[in-house]
């Protein structure tokens, strides 16, 4: 359930696009008038306003926004513009290819879309930039971090709510034993069940794993794996159990410490406000005590924080 609030009465893409073009004559723009528009647009409503720009004002309106805005707003309101699919193809090929790789954004974009998402930002990958995502994985990414990314990437799994009871004892003393190789772990096992099951599969597993072994699957995870390729096995689990606390979870590590990791918090809280932001908001209470509105307030300040909090909705 998404969070962002839509006027009753939204205008049409050319009133929008008319109030877009005032607001970036002059000297500077009015960065109000920005926010106020495309942060409570949906993702059908941003585009037909970007196609009404072009065809009266023969400009590019995306363009035009990273001409105008600075700093972090800019970051923010350029990776709200895309629908979904194009957008993760562009966050896949920035953390990927760019300066620094950045595995755990890889993780996450991949790690808790369906399959048949999947499917469409592969094809856009490859659309877009001439190359496979597969390709730029095996770039990248090494070892089992790399086999693990392209096995959940490329498999078909069952994404229904049925389970096989036998199956699922069987994966969890299967696991048992490939995690139990006195520090050498049997990961082709890993990789195979965690990137080969449904999620309610997964789910039941690690019940049976507790019930079986008294023990939970993600410690053992935490135990026998290292790195990005346990990174990418515990993303799996979480999202599998409850995705919307993954997100909560991950929101929170963002804003905590010294500093906002602001690259993170721009990319969830984009990603996810069309999707099941108000599910994560109440997530994110329920864990901190803390409504994720007053956290993000509190994290980021001018223009920049009122594009976020207008994505979350009001403060409830």
């Amino acid at each position: 359930m998404a969070t962002m609030k839509i006027p009753m009465t939204v205008p049409s893409p050319r009133v929008d696009a008319d109030q877009l073009f005032k607001a970036f004559k002059g000297r500077g723009c009015d960065t109000s008038v920005i926010i106020n528009i495309l942060a409570h647009r949906n993702a059908t409503q941003r585009a037909l306003i970007e196609q009404e720009y072009e065809t009266k004002f023969s400009d590019d309106l995306r363009k035009r926004l990273q001409s105008e805005l600075h700093g972090h707003l800019k970051k923010a309101v350029l990776l709200w513009m895309p629908e979904a699919v194009e957008r993760d193809a562009s966050i896949l090929k920035r953390s990927l290819r760019g300066a620094v790789t950045d595995h755990k954004a890889v993780a996450e974009i991949i790690c808790t879309r369906s399959g048949s998402q999947l499917r469409q930002i592969k094809q856009v990958y490859y659309n877009t930039f001439g190359v496979k995502l597969e390709e730029d994985i095996e770039s990248e990414a090494s070892g089992n971090h790399k086999r693990v990314l392209l096995a959940y990437l490329n498999t078909t799994r069952y994404e229904g709510p049925e389970i096989d009871n036998a199956s699922v004892e069987n994966d969890a003393r299967t696991l048992k034993s490939a995690v139990a190789r006195k520090h050498k772990s049997d990961d082709q096992t890993l990789i195979q069940i965690f990137t080969d099951r449904s999620r309610t599969h997964l789910v039941a597993v690690r019940s049976a794993y507790r019930s079986m072994y008294g023990k939970e699957l993600g410690k053992a995870i935490r135990d026998e794996t290292r790195g990005n390729f346990e990174h990418v096995l515990l993303t799996i689990l979480q999202c599998a159990e409850n995705s919307c606390f993954y997100f909560a979870k991950a929101l929170r590590k963002s804003m905590k410490g010294l500093g906002t990791d602001d690259t993170a918090l721009i990319r969830i809280l984009v990603t996810r406000a069309e999707v099941d932001m108000q599910f994560i908001f109440t997530e994110y209470r329920k864990r901190y005590k803390k409504t994720l509105y007053n956290a993000v307030h509190s994290d980021t300040t001018g223009h920049y924080r009122t594009f976020l909090v207008s994505l979350l909705g009001p403060n409830v």
